[in-house]
């Protein structure tokens, strides 16, 4: 895996845009230690830098920024292409010349000669992030894949057009800002991420999954979609897949151990990570079935026996013959990940599992270059309790009238979670095994947030939301949603099918995607997301829903695929996260932490949110009359990351480098 960064626009002689494009791709060396590289077109004021993981081709001729064999294109690359091989066969058949070196970025160059950019982005199978210069229409292209694995962010700092892997890459450009955007702001406290195409700076956005941006040296710039999840899903549902489910099971198990089979190609060490779940077990059990030698894969295990899953993990492992290292760390290892948390993750983002993901990415870097995970499986094949929890509340609550469902969810609310659980208390012990939930007065007040739902559709929105009104938190701002730019208008009858789409664009690509990209480039590690193969995406939506969910569980096609291969009895189990106790902790040895980011007067000062609301929560947290530890991540998360950034415009101040300081956009 790699880092890219450019600019064009930019005024400057040859050696000054050197010096500042270096001094950018510097920011990256930990997505690429390997090797460093520029290319600088004075004329347009155009630099292209690269920061390289070496994977394939180990040997110079995979140097980057690279220049096609005419001169032509010259490109910077993050990612891997897995079918590369076969476009290069294809390239050889009609008269390709001979080639310099082994690299996919070497196939790609020549592809665009032959084919053009949109054409060739459509040949390619894989995970990428790239900027090319055309040199003959003059026109910089940056471009990402289909399912957003690999990240580009990207805008004009006044009349200089800027892109990079990272944003902390661009605050060493001259224009920088720093702006930060509360409209993006109030939708991370929403979400937990700041969704695409939003960055947390005011002008800085994401590049869409599956689209390429052209821009000229005028800065004129257009946007082309080569790919697009809105088209592949209503295409999936509208033209089924009508073979048995024996057929389907067949083209699943083929389409999966094709796309991993591709994946394990590389010319260093490489991995899995393994949590014993359905779809990381099922990763590691084809991949195993391909290769001669015991696969390496890893696992992180807990001693707290409600976030541990490393016993289920050894058991697959041990049935599969590979070759595992697992590693139980204390609550005082994985607390000591906080404060790397604003570096690795470079804007707000609060998905407490970052915390293990980055510990299983350090511990499989220890041994491998590359690690395969099994992620998309839940939005693909209908993994996520909200899918059940969503259309059975509407099923069962729909039908009341809008008045009445208010009535009852203020009747809860008026009683608190405190209250219910000991009302509870007397009862629980006399319920089924399966009845006994823990807490049941914050699953009743989560209920009550639910029933005013107007629409299926809310009803999603309040389940996947961390804050329910963030505009009433974050000052100066109201509620708009994100506008998608037609990407997110998918024509689909169906709510589980709606839901799980909705995952697909967002919660992917902007929460589970970055966790783990960032998490493993933080100790230089490659991942590889075979669920992703666009080809298995495409063919997973013409599955019908009754091939995913059935019998009140998700993954039932997937499933049958990985009985195959390990025993019912090692994977049948309630589905879990890949959590840690941040609850408790906030009540414990995170406590005074959290108070100083948390501190009346600081929050006063910093002016970004409304003190009350959240001393509020932080108050009852603390007492335990309410669990609250989802929305204070998301309020700690930022507060952590809006101190990193103060001290590094501080440091840099010092060292009498540009920086601008964080500023706010109302």
């Amino acid at each position: 895996m790699c880092g890219i960064v450019g600019f064009l626009g930019t005024s400057g002689e040859e050696v000054a845009l050197r010096s500042l494009v270096e001094r950018m791709s510097s920011c990256l060396s930990h997505r690429g230690p390997d090797d460093a590289g520029v290319w600088v077109e004075e004329k347009v004021g155009l630099a292209l830098g690269h920061r390289r993981l070496s994977i394939l081709d180990l040997s110079p001729m995979g140097h980057q920024p690279m220049t096609s064999r005419g001169g032509r294109f010259t490109m910077t690359f993050n990612g891997e292409i897995y079918n590369y091989l076969d476009i290069r066969k294809e390239l050889e058949a009609s008269g390709a010349p001979s080639w310099r070196g082994h690299s996919d970025t070497e196939v790609i160059l020549e592809a665009f000669v032959r084919w053009g950019i949109g054409p060739t982005l459509k040949r390619l199978t894989g995970m990428f992030a790239l900027a090319v210069w055309d040199a003959g229409d003059r026109t910089l292209n940056i471009a990402r894949d289909r399912l957003g694995e690999k990240p580009l962010y990207y805008g004009f700092l006044g009349s200089a057009f800027v892109f990079a892997s990272e944003l902390k890459a661009l605050r060493s450009h001259p224009g920088w800002k720093g702006q930060i955007d509360r409209k993006a702001l109030e939708l991370f406290l929403r979400h937990g991420y700041v969704p695409t195409p939003l960055s947390i700076y005011s002008g800085i956005g994401k590049l869409w999954p599956g689209t390429f941006l052209s821009v000229k040296p005028d800065g004129t710039s257009s946007e082309n979609t080569y790919w697009s999840a809105r088209e592949i899903a209503e295409h999936g549902v509208s033209h089924p897949f009508g073979g048995s489910e024996s057929e389907a099971e067949l083209e699943l198990e083929r389409l999966l151990s094709h796309a991993i089979g591709g994946q394990m190609v590389a010319d260093v060490p490489l991995g899995a990570f393994l949590s014993g779940g359905i779809d990381s077990s099922t990763v590691v059990a084809l991949m195993q079935a391909r290769s001669p030698r015991p696969v390496q894969t890893f696992t992180i295990g807990f001693h707290e026996a409600g976030h541990n899953e490393a016993e289920h993990a050894k058991a697959v492992a041990r049935h599969l013959g590979t070759e595992h290292t697992e590693l139980y760390v204390s609550p005082g290892e994985a607390m000591n990940v906080i404060p790397r948390l604003p570096d690795l993750y470079d804007e707000p983002f609060s998905d407490p599992s970052q915390i293990p993901t980055f510990l299983v990415a350090q511990l499989a870097r220890r041994s491998v270059t590359v690690s395969l995970s099994g992620d998309g499986g839940d939005e693909l094949f209908g993994g996520y309790n909200r899918y059940f929890i969503g259309r059975t509340l509407w099923n069962r609550v729909g039908w009341v009238p809008p008045g009445a469902r208010g009535l009852l969810a203020s009747a809860i609310t008026s009683v608190s979670p405190a209250h219910w659980n000991r009302a509870f208390a007397g009862l629980t012990s006399l319920a089924p095994r399966r009845l006994r939930y823990p807490d049941p007065g914050e699953k009743l007040h989560k209920l009550a947030l639910v029933l005013g739902a107007r629409n299926p559709d809310e009803l999603y929105r309040r389940l996947t939301s961390h804050w329910q009104q963030p505009d009433s938190v974050v000052l100066s701002t109201s509620a708009t949603e994100v506008a998608r730019n037609g990407h997110s208008e998918a024509s689909l009858s169906d709510f589980t099918q709606r839901m799980m789409y909705l995952d697909l664009l967002g919660y992917l690509p902007d929460d589970i995607l970055v966790k783990v990209d960032r998490a493993a480039m933080g100790v230089s590690l490659e991942t590889r997301v075979p669920m992703l193969d666009h080809n298995v995406v495409e063919f997973a939506w013409r599955l019908p829903l009754s091939f995913k969910i059935r019998d009140g569980q998700g993954k039932w096609l997937l499933r049958q695929v990985l009985y195959k291969h390990v025993p019912r009895e090692l994977i049948d189990r309630p589905k879990k996260g890949f959590d840690v106790p941040i609850g408790s902790w906030l009540r414990g040895p995170l406590r005074s932490w959290a108070e100083a980011l948390l501190d009346e007067g600081r929050l006063e000062r910093e002016g970004f949110f409304d003190v009350h609301q959240i001393r509020t929560r932080w108050l009852e947290h603390l007492s335990g009359r309410r669990d609250w530890q989802q929305s204070l991540w998301n309020i700690l998360m930022f507060q952590a990351w809006l101190e990193k950034e103060t001290q590094v415009r501080s440091s840099l101040d010092r060292a009498g480098a540009h920086y601008s300081a964080p500023t706010t956009s109302l």
